[in-house]
């Protein structure tokens, strides 16, 4: 059995997207979709629990030690008897919750989860697939340089997923107003191409190794750009106009990695995003900070 996560508000998504992939859900607890079979990609999934049992237990003690033949370390996704849930966990190595600097090296021991049921039944999951609690990073904040909080995006991609540009490396970002991600792009030692109709940031056009573009992103085509890294892209446009936009990127060769936010109208876009999901070396990722959009990633090399 395997459980599935859904990001706060979007429990429906999740469960349409379950049923699209054909993925049978056993029951739901709240944000919790318990599913059968093995674990798949799922987009709207926050975090997937893996090899979920569900068992009995007769004391706060009986708990722990269920949980400590399991895993070495464990958080509590709260459902019911939450006091108790905490006893359970004072008894166990607990996963820390905390704030990370940006680029900070994230834990790569696997973490369990385990929620309550009842104060007889537990659900017990030893693994997760990411190695935070409920699959959330909670960084320190920059309040004073970036233009807007869409930076946060970047630096999830860059520090708990590892999708990075290297210093020197050549990059664009369209509909880059007023320059979150160019400032991002910036920081870590890229050449960046900044794309929009809009200008920048005072502050953020005058930083070194930005060209900034001053037209649409959608009329500039690839060879005026010339050969790139790393094209990103958090532009606001229905999501089959940036499966247009990227697709003549990716028709140039002059690209070899992208990241896009796909963002959703009412209802979410499901056809589309399994397009992009569908593209090789892909993968579609629903980010902490992501509101009603996603992020797709797509790379030179396969992606693991």
């Amino acid at each position: 059995m395997t459980g599935y996560l859904a990001p706060e508000g979007f429990e429906t998504d999740l469960k349409t997207e379950l049923g699209l992939m054909g993925i049978e859900i056993l029951s739901q607890h709240g944000r919790l979709m318990l599913c059968k079979g093995e674990a798949q990609d799922v987009v709207f999934a926050q975090d997937t629990w893996l090899n979920v049992e569900i068992l009995p237990y007769t004391s706060i003690s009986h708990a722990a030690e269920l949980l400590k033949a399991r895993a070495r370390r464990w958080s509590h996704f709260s459902l019911n008897n939450h006091r108790r849930a905490e006893l359970i966990l004072d008894k166990v190595p607990r996963a820390k919750i905390k704030r990370y600097d940006f680029l900070e090296e994230i834990p790569k021991t696997p973490i369990g989860v385990f929620s309550l049921l009842s104060d007889a039944e537990i659900i017990i999951s030893p693994e997760t697939t990411c190695p935070l609690p409920f699959g959330e990073i909670h960084f320190n904040e920059d309040k004073v340089n970036p233009p807007s909080r869409a930076y946060l995006k970047l630096w999830e991609l860059f520090t708990l997923y590892g999708y990075k540009p290297a210093p020197g490396m050549k990059t664009i970002d369209v509909g880059s107003c007023p320059g979150g991600w160019t400032w991002v792009l910036q920081t870590v030692g890229t050449n960046v191409v900044s794309v929009d109709k809009a200008p920048l940031a005072p502050k953020i056009a005058a930083l070194p190794n930005i060209e900034f573009k001053q037209e649409s992103a959608f009329g500039l085509r690839p060879q005026h750009v010339g050969k790139l890294d790393w094209f990103f892209s958090d532009i606001i446009c229905y999501p089959d106009k940036l499966l247009e936009l990227v697709n003549r990127w990716r028709e140039s060769g002059l690209v070899d990695n992208f990241a896009c936010t796909i963002k959703f109208q009412q209802p979410t876009d499901f056809e589309t995003m399994f397009k992009f999901k569908a593209i090789p070396n892909s993968r579609v990722v629903h980010l902490s900070c992501n509101k009603h959009e996603v992020t797709w990633i797509h790379t030179k090399e396969p992606i693991k």
